[in-house]
């Protein structure tokens, strides 16, 4: 599959209006589209792709929204989060995300947004106010306190084999880990 595959896969009209409402037939046919991609990935297979713009952003999306949103559940879910990043800190240095539209540019930024750790929260939240996006900042800072205060993301346990502290289930049974 080309990185351009991917981008215009991922950006047909039902994908946005099924980003959080999700079916199963939407899940397994990414799944199909995108398990093998992922998997070349991950052995870094498509470094290729860093060349352009799109090649960067459509990586972001194999790495990082792939395994975040279409293996809800399972231990495959973030497994990729540095590689995602360093794609997007490397697309960021060569101003790769200059090229990209704002609705494009988001996902490029998203990994540093998933990531534990705070550099890359402090830096998500600068991007994503810089690049006039409120609604991704605003979600940014959310996920930045997050990590603050627990040094992870607690929804991430069950799908990591994590236990939950006690602290961290309280809060994953409260209203405020539904703001985000």
């Amino acid at each position: 599959m080309q990185s351009t595959d991917i981008l215009n896969f991922w950006y047909t009209p039902p994908m946005p209006e099924h980003w959080f409402n999700s079916t199963p037939a939407l899940d397994q046919e990414i799944r199909e589209r995108f398990a093998n991609t992922w998997q070349q990935a991950q052995a870094g297979d498509l470094n290729t792709w860093q060349q352009t713009a799109e090649g960067c952003l459509a990586l972001c999306i194999v790495l990082d929204q792939f395994p975040l949103n279409m293996y809800r559940g399972q231990a495959l879910s973030f497994s990729t989060e540095q590689q995602a990043v360093a794609v997007t800190q490397y697309a960021v240095a060569q101003g790769f995300d200059q090229q990209l539209p704002p609705e494009r540019v988001m996902f490029l930024y998203m990994p540093l947004m998933h990531s534990e750790h705070l550099a890359d929260q402090d830096e998500s939240v600068r991007l994503f106010a810089a690049a006039g996006l409120v609604e991704n900042a605003r979600f940014a800072e959310h996920h930045r306190s997050i990590v603050q205060r627990f040094g992870r993301f607690p929804h991430r346990n069950a799908a990591l084999g994590r236990t939950s502290t006690p602290a961290e289930l309280e809060y994953l049974n409260s209203k405020e880990a539904f703001k985000g």
